[in-house]
């Protein structure tokens, strides 16, 4: 007898995108060595205090890392994918229902913002131990996403 896939109009759903995300992931392995506690702090001196509220700082940060790590090349297919992918909303702190920026405000900042680009790409994420890391971890320094094996990596 074949079978009929029923779904029903239900009002609440329990969704915890956290769990959707595969524990091997790259971006799980970046995201576990990536600080950014201090980013709004150092950047605040390249945003006025006036006007309507900027797109935050970290998101704009973690959506280029998704981009440069995944290759993905153009800044309106970055924020389809990132729409899109559940993988790269969790990275991206977005939520189910987080509103993924305009591609343009990439353009604009690039553009308008050089010294906020100069101080994000000055700043470097923790680099993992290799006692605490024994498989591949990706990790973005300088803006430029590299895979590291550390499985072999000699423990001192």
């Amino acid at each position: 007898m074949m079978g009929v896939q029923t779904t029903s109009a239900r009002l609440f759903y329990d969704f915890c995108l956290d769990d959707h995300v595969p524990s091997d992931h790259m971006l799980r392995s970046i995201d576990r060595h990536l600080n950014l506690d201090d980013v709004r702090q150092a950047l605040k001196p390249f945003y006025s205090s006036t006007g309507r509220p900027s797109i935050d700082p970290e998101l704009m940060i973690r959506m280029l890392i998704v981009g440069y790590c995944m290759d993905i090349r153009s800044e309106r297919r970055l924020c389809e994918e990132v729409h899109l992918n559940l993988a790269y909303r969790w990275f991206c702190r977005l939520g189910l229902d987080g509103k993924v920026p305009d591609h343009s405000t990439f353009s604009k900042n690039t553009t308008t913002n050089q010294g906020v680009h100069q101080e994000t790409s000055r700043r470097k994420t923790r680099t993992p131990s290799p006692k605490s890391t024994s498989a591949k971890v990706a990790f973005v320094q300088t803006g430029v996403c590299k895979r590291l094996d550390l499985s072999n990596a000699p423990t001192s």
